[in-house]
């Protein structure tokens, strides 16, 4: 019986997919597609139902209405929108959408991955759709570029990647970012981290301590960086560099830079390092780096090591003390002459707290740590750790167990936040 279902919505899906091409393929006969996005939604609307009832007839097709009016709505995200991708992208409690293929569709909802219920035509289908996106942002992907990274009109961070560096098709994923900053109630509510480590990072944030957010991919690093931001006095000027645009800064003396790639002729590429180097000329109080992954790092430290305290950056790293194994490496990259003991001597001047950013298996995001570089220990940067999580296990539901826990460590930045006004309760 259960296979007999499965084959019935297969047959219904293939007939289903199968008339909305019908449909698409009429309109588009009868007019091209620049002057079907000129005509006004319900007018097209109009058109669309009219066209399906004349199939339906002609075809001799018994469908209900609610299927009549699927069609219709998929057929209007075609021409306006994205396709198939439409109703995940109006979905806000989806983080992450994951094409693998035209039909292997994955979606994250609150940290655990599963199929969606989506797919696209075929390979040309959801090229399509690729180019639609990367063209409205002035981007390009072919043969010749077949790797891209480009923004959505509402902030979603979209990566993709066609054959010939794919072995089977066109490959996407789109990592979405709320449409606002998480406030201090939601990321307490969220066991983010707790009051007592949430009270430290605003006053160091308020001293003017520079900060560091590492952590793997999706641990909550930029989320977590957003919402820091809100403990920037209004009176400051923030200049960002990002590849793509992604923070949601809460201020409004604010300038934000963003990266270029070149153009067809490989000319006017704007790199993160170009944007530092011009973003020093521009008299900010502080700078934020969106990501730091190369050269840059070294205009970062510089920056920081002159006059720009209180500046941030997060960062791919599995510990604090793999953070400054990365930063190493980075500054090698400028090639620039510099040796390692003097980069590790310039990294641990200018930067004073690391927090630690976890995604744990259930989904959920924790500060693993909050650590203060005391300076220099051998060959390696010296830190103390003042909170960390401790796990201690998994609940029947799967859920991770654990606790946050004061180290003991009083931390030797806490005459720099008095000096600055910043109370900090010791208990």
């Amino acid at each position: 019986m259960q296979l007999h279902t499965g084959r019935a919505h297969a047959v219904s899906t293939e007939r289903h997919s199968e008339l909305k091409s019908k449909v698409h393929r009429k309109l588009l006969q009868s007019v091209n597609s620049e002057t079907l996005r000129m005509i006004s939604k319900e007018r097209l609307r109009g058109e669309i139902g009219q066209a399906v009832e004349k199939l339906l007839l002609q075809e001799n097709i018994p469908m209900t209405l609610p299927e009549r009016d699927r069609i219709i709505e998929e057929i209007l995200d075609e021409v306006f929108g994205l396709g198939p991708l439409e109703p995940l992208l109006k979905d806000p409690s989806i983080t992450d959408i994951l094409v693998n293929n035209y039909h292997k569709v994955y979606i994250e909802r609150r940290g655990v991955l599963q199929r969606a219920h989506i797919q696209f035509k075929d390979d040309k289908h959801l090229l399509h759709i690729i180019e639609k996106m990367v063209t409205a942002v002035g981007r390009r992907i072919d043969e010749a570029n077949p790797i891209v990274a480009a923004r959505l009109a509402d902030g979603s961070r979209v990566t993709a990647a066609i054959p010939p560096v794919t072995l089977d098709g066109p490959a996407l994923s789109i990592r979405r970012f709320g449409g606002r900053v998480l406030n201090n109630d939601e990321l307490l509510a969220n066991e983010t981290l707790t009051p007592a480590m949430l009270h430290l990072l605003e006053g160091s944030v308020r001293a003017r301590l520079n900060i560091v957010i590492s952590g793997g991919s999706g641990s909550g690093k930029t989320t977590l960086l957003n919402a820091m931001s809100r403990f920037i006095p209004e009176t400051e000027r923030i200049v960002t560099i990002e590849d793509i645009a992604e923070l949601m800064l809460q201020q409004r003396h604010l300038v934000r830079l963003e990266t270029r790639e070149a153009n067809i002729e490989g000319l006017g590429a704007v790199s993160p390092r170009d944007l530092m180097i011009n973003a020093l000329r521009m008299r900010p109080d502080r700078i934020i780096v969106g990501e730091s992954r190369g050269p840059e790092a070294l205009d970062m430290l510089q920056a920081m090591n002159t006059g720009h305290d209180g500046s941030m950056t997060t960062m791919h790293a599995n510990s604090p003390k793999d953070c400054f194994h990365r930063i190493q490496t980075m500054v090698l990259m400028a090639n620039v002459g510099l040796t390692e003991p003097v980069i590790r001597q310039q990294a641990a001047s200018a930067i004073q707290v690391v927090v630690q950013m976890a995604r744990l298996r259930d989904g959920s995001r924790k500060v693993s740590s909050i650590a203060e570089v005391v300076g220099l220990s051998g060959e390696d940067v010296a830190l103390e750790e003042i909170f960390r999580f401790e796990r201690t296990g998994v609940d029947p539901t799967g859920h991770v167990t654990g606790r946050f826990e004061a180290t003991g460590y009083r931390p030797q930045f806490l005459s720099r936040l008095k000096s600055r006004g910043v109370e900090v309760d010791l208990s």
